[in-house]
């Protein structure tokens, strides 16, 4: 299949060409002729499937055929991060640049100084790509009217809610028109994003696709047995051994961040921490830095996990595992993308073998122990008939308390 034949116009037609675009992904090919009916679509789709350009091009196409006028917003794309806002906007503003007709496209999130957003909606917006919170502050700020708006477009629905957006999102659906057509895309639906769906959409196109360099990326999954104080040293021996130009190592809190990238700058390799509360002008940098190599090392929490492309990214490493199954899966996600290969490699301690065994059931695959020599574990790992939380992942009464986080931080301080 080819654009020509899913209906686009000449010009959308001729910017897909100039980008660089092939041929559509399956997520493309099933999702834009419904847009393009004027359905709403329930979309089942994973980072890196090709789901903004589905979405991006049907909406250029609406606006093609709007009648002339006062410049209205007439479509809004809700994300959950700054890095998300990022990385969709400048897709949308890439296939503008390359229409006969002067659209804007506006990019807001939080983070950073209110002003300037305001100041770049003056005269209005035909596009909107925004973080949920600095949204309806903008509104508040009469800098933005979302009445008139035709298409929502709300990407990764399920990290929305994850990230605490539910309340936002209610008052934001309440000040858009009843009249709109409305574009879910979720990677995953547990029953909170499935109960949203169900009470936005409108008769919904359903649409899950598959590709095979979404569902079978080219992964190899090691889980590593190992004891709490010796990962740190462990981490810098896998990447000096195999010689890593990049990896992204997860872990739990923002304070381990900032911890395990010291220790790793402190031996000889470049390591940046990054989470939810540096500026968003240090996660700018931190994240050109990580691209362009001259940082070898991100060390982030689960900020990370979804919304943000590194091309050719060689190794993930979870030094911490992940509260559920769903975060594993994007976590590791992160490599393996675009047909490359990737590797990815989970620290198991005593404590936490039982939780991993938890990741192993919900994603049918079992992961063989490996032992490092020199890295030999002795902890001993606590009994197999646990019992496990099902639904937030983790072992009942085994969430940390303020003693546990202590003791974990005086053995993160004596790691050699």
């Amino acid at each position: 299949m080819s654009f020509s034949t899913l209906g686009l116009a000449p010009s959308l037609l001729n910017a897909i060409a100039e980008i660089g675009y092939h041929e559509p992904t399956p997520i493309q090919s099933a999702a834009i002729p419904a847009i393009l009916r004027g359905e709403d679509v329930l979309g089942a789709a994973q980072t890196g499937s090709g789901k903004t350009a589905a979405f991006a091009l049907p909406l250029l196409q609406s606006l093609l055929e709007k009648r002339g006028g006062p410049r209205q917003l007439h479509g809004l794309i809700l994300v959950p991060t700054r890095e998300l806002a990022v990385q969709v906007g400048e897709v949308v503003r890439k296939l503008v640049s390359h229409l006969p007709s002067p659209y804007k496209v506006a990019i807001v999130f939080g983070g950073v100084s209110i002003n300037p957003q305001m100041m770049a909606l003056r005269g209005g917006a035909d596009i909107v790509v925004a973080t949920p919170g600095r949204l309806l502050d903008l509104v508040d700020h009469n800098a933005l009217n979302l009445s008139s708006t035709a298409t929502l477009v709300l990407d990764e629905a399920d990290r929305l809610l994850d990230l605490g957006f539910s309340e936002e999102l209610g008052r934001i659906l309440e000040l858009l028109p009843e009249q709109r057509q409305n574009l879910f895309f979720s990677a995953t639906f547990p029953p909170a994003v499935q109960k949203l769906a169900d009470s936005m959409l409108r008769q919904p196109t359903r649409i899950e696709v598959q590709s095979e360099a979404v569902s079978k990326p080219a992964i190899t999954q090691r889980a590593i047995s190992v004891d709490v104080p010796r990962r740190t040293m462990l981490l810098k021996h896998l990447i000096l051994e195999n010689k890593w130009r990049g990896v992204m190592v997860f872990v739990a809190t923002q304070y381990a961040t900032e911890h395990v990238a010291d220790k790793l700058n402190r031996n000889g390799i470049s390591a940046a921490p990054f989470h939810g509360e540096l500026s968003q002008g240090a996660r700018t940098q931190t994240l050109t830095d990580f691209r362009s190599g001259h940082v070898q090392v991100l060390v982030a929490t689960d900020v990370a996990a979804r919304g943000i492309d590194i091309a050719r990214l060689p190794a993930v490493v979870n030094y911490d595992l992940p509260r559920s199954a769903v975060d594993y899966t994007h976590r590791i996600g992160r490599t393996g993308r675009a047909g490359e290969s990737g590797v990815a490699i989970s620290f198991v301690t005593a404590e936490a073998e039982q939780h991993f065994r938890l990741i192993e059931k919900r994603q049918d695959e079992r992961v063989p122990r490996e032992v490092i020599a020199g890295f030999e574990p002795t902890e001993v790992a606590a009994p197999v008939n646990a019992v496990t939380d099902t639904v937030n992942g983790g072992i009942k009464g085994k969430r940390k308390s303020k003693k546990d986080k202590l003791r974990e931080a005086a053995a993160l301080a004596g790691e050699q």
